[in-house]
């Protein structure tokens, strides 16, 4: 498996620094992201914001959504390479967690300049999860960090398979998008292996506590996609529209959708269940 993805890598991955042309115009009439996506699409907010600030507010969505992409392959890159630390680098395995890590410096490098050139803050979560992120990091292992990889990867990757074909969104967010969905194919190939291979191994305990750890960083994850700030950029009351955001039911119908198949895979594997379950359906993912 690892050698197959090795040969992907090799044949197709991107350099976004020279794949992507930065000095192309931003067109004003184009969104960030499709519409239908933004977390305040059908409300009466949304209905109150002219086209204007329908195309402003969904480039910050998406420079806030690219943001917390940032955080979290920042986050997924030590989980890699603790797991990997003191193997053979001459294993597959190991060569293929470099190539991954590498993949996802250049996302990380890509999504900041989307941003910059989009002119748009660098949005983060707040302090309180950035603690957190960083406590994850230092200890997370085994099939909760693996799937804490997947909940991330796999809810972007039906967000942005969407994007990447919608001519109404901007080409920066379109070419970004398709660099992302073409290589994280293979990261999250990696990881449903990693998950499937390592569950199995738990104890019943164990079990609990990775199923609680996963519940955690999927709500965490869904609850900071769109930073409050963002709303800001329109003229909106962050808090005010951050509630909103929060009792869109279409908003919250279309990050269950895309979540369908990492919800089906994880209780499939026993990483859904239990008490912890609760955490998922406060996120609106199930």
């Amino acid at each position: 498996m690892r050698t197959r993805l090795l040969g992907s890598a090799a044949k197709k991955s991107y350099d976004p620094v020279v794949d992507i042309d930065w000095d192309a115009p931003i067109p004003d009439h184009l969104y960030g992201l499709s519409p239908e996506w933004s977390s305040l699409y059908g409300t009466e907010l949304w209905e109150g914001l002219s086209e204007e600030q329908r195309v402003t507010l969904t480039v910050h969505e998406y420079c806030s959504i690219s943001g917390v992409g940032i955080w979290f392959e920042c986050l997924l890159m030590q989980l890699v390479l603790r797991d990997v630390y003191g193997d053979d680098p001459a294993q597959p395995h190991v060569q293929w967690a470099l190539t991954e890590i590498a993949d996802e410096c250049r996302h990380s490098v890509m999504f900041a300049r989307t941003a910059q050139t989009f002119g748009a803050p660098s949005y983060q979560p707040p302090a309180r999860i950035l603690r957190l992120g960083k406590a994850f990091a230092a200890k997370g292992d085994g099939p909760a960090a693996y799937a804490a990889i997947l909940v991330a990867e796999e809810i972007l990757d039906i967000f942005q398979r969407d994007l990447m074909k919608d001519e109404r969104v901007q080409p920066l967010t379109r070419a970004t998008s398709q660099i992302h969905v073409v290589e994280e194919a293979r990261h999250m190939r990696f990881a449903r292996e990693e998950v499937a291979r390592r569950t199995p191994e738990l104890a019943r305990w164990q079990l609990r506590k990775h199923r609680t750890i996963v519940a955690a960083v999927a709500a965490i994850v869904a609850e900071n996609l769109v930073q409050p700030g963002v709303y800001a950029s329109v003229g909106l009351d962050p808090e005010k529209a951050k509630a909103a955001a929060r009792a869109n039911e279409h908003y919250a119908a279309k990050l269950r959708d895309a979540s369908t198949g990492l919800v089906d895979f994880l209780r499939g594997v026993g990483l859904i269940g239990g008490p912890s379950e609760r955490l998922w359906k406060r996120a609106q993912l199930i």
